[in-house]
């Protein structure tokens, strides 16, 4: 099965009862008040400021999750309304994991910002959702709320106390918008087919202190050697990356004698790959993935592709993680295909058929590496040429990267390595990668018993039983005997990631949380459903599993943003003893519990959640 869409233009939790939910996909809206320090094509002046956005979201199990964003709106206290999209977007969140991809830059009017809103249409969705299988089902009903098909969605953020947005000339606003659709998504399956339901839910972060890494895509606009810097015109996600179109904006881009240049196929870092690059013809694919540096307002470049090392050039592209290899087949899943013209297509399985001329190369490196170095799980882009009928990439002439992998399970021991029980690469369902032949002699890889080399990675912290996350690559193909069946280059102790709690109850309940002045709410999760859940990335908690009821206190200092939503009216509170303070008058007043979406630090012994965001909704 495929589908494909024009180059113009959540995860659920699978549950063996034949329910699966949608695990974190988030939007973050990276807008940052650009000063000369970080520059793009359009002025500014004393009545504006340059917002720079980007769109993010975190693992899921969807399979592809491809929508339209048709605007994105700021709207500011006396009432005005700043469009900062310039064309409606088709974005695949699906393959947004662990980075924000640059949207555009809008030039905004000075003052404060009290709401953002973001509008999808899900008239031409493709959304394929993960079955208890690991295959990919399309989604063909969409529902809201009351049962209804959505069209248009509308997502709104109130910015309030210490979430206002203040752009004022010279002063640097930073924004992170959350479209968490874990906390807005189900999914449920009858007779094989899946019924997505969406309640929307938008969450703000105003100055964030540890953003994304960062990807801008687009046409080569100009080289500064001198300055070791160079400018992109943005093309975000699919949008055709040829020409000189400035409507999304462009991006100075600062360089170091560590930045990694891969640029028609060869491989440069630092002064001799930008002096490379200088020589490439302006307009040349580009691709940029880096850090934001707040601190000094200036997007920092970590890898550079430039040229034929752009997905979309002369070579058709396929991504995906390998689930099993036989001889010189791969077969690869979840692979994302960017034809040489520029469209995009998915296929939920690809074969690979590699040859003695196919050459390798592995992120951020310069090294040598064949054919062999490839293995089961290790996430790969391959450069070839795809048959008629989609369903086969011919790479005996073409070029495979290695990527960074990502796998996920919970720590079965910890000495000299790291074993643990794997669940999945990359967001995909370990049931479906066959380990045959990645050792020597039949002793293969085996997922429960899988060894990871932190290296010089500190793993003091990790707990038997406690979820973990690696991102590195695979041992070559036949030695997963020999040596570790994983090489880490970094590590995610779960249990110490902020987390976003979502319950519903769709008969509203006064029984539902009962408020503990100052201390805390205590959740009663009887009668909560679709939603009962904790999600830390991509790693899910069923709170009714819980030795404890789920229990939400405030920070030590008492404040932050907390909300009670009620027939249509939002009202906001900046010290929690207020917020409790209205809450329990309110449920005396008859008033019912429909919701309570939350994000912070969760305790897994006692089950408590630090949190400085509650929303409570009421009926």
């Amino acid at each position: 099965m495929h589908t494909k869409s024009s180059g113009n233009s959540s995860s659920f939790w699978k549950q063996f009862s034949g329910r699966i939910w949608i695990a974190i996909l988030g939007i973050c809206l990276v807008a940052v008040l650009l000063t000369a320090c970080f520059e793009s094509g359009s002025g500014s002046n004393a009545d504006s400021g340059e917002v720079v956005i980007g769109l993010t979201d975190a693992e899921s199990n969807f399979v592809k999750y491809e929508v339209d964003v048709v605007s994105l709106t700021l709207t500011k206290a006396n009432g005005a309304v700043v469009n900062a999209l310039p064309l409606a977007t088709r974005v695949d969140f699906a393959q947004y994991v662990e980075m924000t991809e640059f949207l555009t830059v809008a030039t905004v009017p000075v003052g404060r910002y009290i709401k953002a809103t973001l509008t999808l249409d899900y008239q031409s969705a493709d959304i394929q959702a993960e079955n208890a299988d690991g295959n990919a089902v399309p989604v063909e009903t969409i529902l809201d709320e009351d049962g209804l098909p959505i069209t248009t969605l509308e997502l709104a953020v109130h910015l309030q106390g210490i979430k206002s947005l203040v752009i004022a000339p010279g002063i640097p606003a930073h924004l992170t918008l959350d479209f968490d659709l874990h906390a807005s998504n189900h999914v449920t399956f009858d007779n094989g087919q899946p019924t997505l339901t969406v309640k929307p839910s938008l969450m703000a972060d105003v100055n964030p202190e540890n953003p994304k890494i960062h990807r801008l895509r687009g046409p080569l606009k100009e080289v500064n050697v001198a300055e070791s810097s160079f400018q992109v015109v943005i093309r975000p996600f699919i949008h055709v990356i040829s020409g000189g179109d400035e409507r999304f904006g462009t991006l100075k881009v600062v360089t170091d004698s560590n930045t990694f240049y891969d640029i028609n196929g060869e491989q440069y870092r630092g002064i001799d790959g930008l002096g490379v690059l200088n020589q490439q013809q302006v307009l040349t694919a580009v691709v940029v993935i880096g850090d934001l540096n707040i601190a000094l307002r200036r997007f920092e470049a970590e890898q550079v592709y430039a040229g034929s090392s752009v997905p979309g050039g002369a070579l058709d592209v396929v991504t995906g993680n390998v689930i099993r290899r036989i001889a010189n087949q791969l077969t690869v899943k979840g692979a994302v295909l960017i034809r040489a013209q520029g469209s995009v297509v998915f296929n939920d399985e690809m074969v690979i058929q590699l040859g003695d001329n196919t050459t390798v190369s592995r992120h951020l490196s310069r090294d040598p590496f064949g054919i062999n170095d490839l293995s089961v799980g290790q996430r790969i882009s391959v450069f070839g040429l795809l048959n008629n009928d989609e369903s086969e990439l011919d790479a005996t002439e073409g070029h495979v990267r290695m990527q960074l992998t990502t796998i996920k399970g919970t720590v079965v021991s910890t000495d000299s390595s790291v074993i643990v029980n794997l669940t999945a690469f990359n967001g995909r369902n370990i049931q479906l990668f066959d380990f045959t032949g990645t050792g020597s002699g039949g002793n293969d890889a085996v997922a429960s018993n899988y060894e990871v080399d932190p290296g010089s990675l500190d793993i003091s912290g990790l707990e038997t039983g406690a979820p973990v996350k690696f991102r590195g690559f695979v041992t070559p193909f036949g030695h997963a005997a020999e040596i570790a069946d994983f090489e880490a280059r970094t590590m995610v102790n779960v249990s110490e990631v902020k987390g976003v709690m979502i319950v519903t109850w769709p008969s509203p309940s006064s029984n539902a949380i009962t408020p503990f002045s100052t201390n805390g709410l205590l959740l009663n999760l009887v009668g909560s459903e679709p939603f009962h859940h904790l999600n830390r990335a991509g790693v899910v908690v069923d709170l009714t599993q819980l030795g404890d009821p789920p229990f939400i206190e405030p920070k030590d200092e008492g404040t932050g943003l907390f909300q009670i939503v009620q027939d249509g009216s939002r009202q906001f509170y900046f010290t929690f003893d207020s917020f409790v303070e209205e809450l329990t008058q309110r449920l005396e007043n008859n008033g019912e519990v429909s919701h309570i979406l939350t994000t912070g630090t969760f305790n897994d012994t006692n089950s408590i959640l630090t949190s400085k965001l509650i929303i409570v909704g009421l009926k």
